[in-house]
């Protein structure tokens, strides 16, 4: 897919944390701040690299991406609606009785998500099968996994990261939304997961470390990961959670909670939103 210029995706990344706000606000329940988060990244796989076909979403040979946070669904719902696979105007039936859009994405319901996931470590898991079945059937197609995190305490996404090594899965890519809070507070008061880097490393990763905002970075790293041979790698992205929203930001209290209308109005104008 052909690059375009760095403001053209910051533009579409404020849309996409737009949508998140107002979807998050008319279910009167969700996840935005580690949706808000993860943005930039999102939105760079979507309009930037993976090669997908909103006319076409089980084409083969397509590249894949795996919400292994599969809280964070309004920002792929978001993503997945700009990106042309349906109406953006749909997800704002997100939660609600009946819709296709529930807080945790379902593979058989909307078009474009590779893999239903909720609990975490999972999506991660799967996705390093998906990368050993595109290795056995010459796939040209890559898997990209987003985990958050809090995630990296479960035990089964370190259990997939040696699998990974194992089988040299170098067509695998994953990313770290590093944004250092989850549902209860700091990481590190949590449960410690520092140092990130040193432990994909020691479990045979090729690691990079960028500015999660940083669409020049973002990219970079796509494309160094790509060239990379032998080994799976994964980009641990320092994040600020609920980023563009001035009382969201690094408050971990947004984690799972919506905003008031007054509070969503006020986050979509911040972001350069029309309400």
């Amino acid at each position: 897919m052909e690059r375009k210029s760095r403001e053209y995706y910051e533009k579409i990344a404020s849309k996409v944390r737009c949508d998140v706000i107002k979807a998050v606000y008319a279910a009167g329940s969700g996840h935005p701040g580690g949706s808000l988060s993860c943005a930039d990244i999102v939105t760079a796989l979507y309009f930037g690299e993976m090669n997908i076909d909103p006319e076409n979403p089980k084409m083969e040979g397509r590249d894949k991406f795996v919400l292994s946070k599969g809280h964070a669904a309004p920002v792929m719902y978001a993503a997945l609606g700009e990106r042309g696979f349906y109406p953006v105007s749909e997800m704002m039936s997100l939660r609600k009785l009946g819709s296709k859009f529930q807080g945790h994405a379902n593979m058989h319901y909307v078009p474009g998500v590779e893999m239903s996931t909720g609990s975490l470590g999972q999506g991660f898991s799967v996705s390093v099968g998906m990368a050993i079945a595109g290795k056995l059937d010459a796939s040209p197609g890559r898997v990209y996994a987003l985990l958050g995190d809090g995630e990296l305490q479960e035990g089964i996404v370190w259990e997939a990261a040696m699998a990974a090594a194992q089988y040299k899965l170098d067509n695998l890519t994953a990313f770290v939304d590093w944004n250092g809070l989850q549902i209860d507070g700091a990481n590190d008061s949590v449960m410690k997961v520092a140092p990130v880097d040193e432990k994909f490393a020691a479990f045979g990763w090729n690691v990079i470390m960028i500015d999660g905002h940083d669409m020049d970075q973002i990219f970079d790293a796509i494309d160094k990961a790509k060239a990379e041979k032998g080994r799976p790698t994964v980009v641990v992205a320092k994040t600020v959670k609920g980023k563009g929203v001035s009382f969201m930001e690094n408050n971990a209290g947004w984690h799972g909670k919506a905003p008031t209308e007054d509070e969503a109005k006020q986050a979509v104008e911040e972001l350069g939103g029309e309400w």
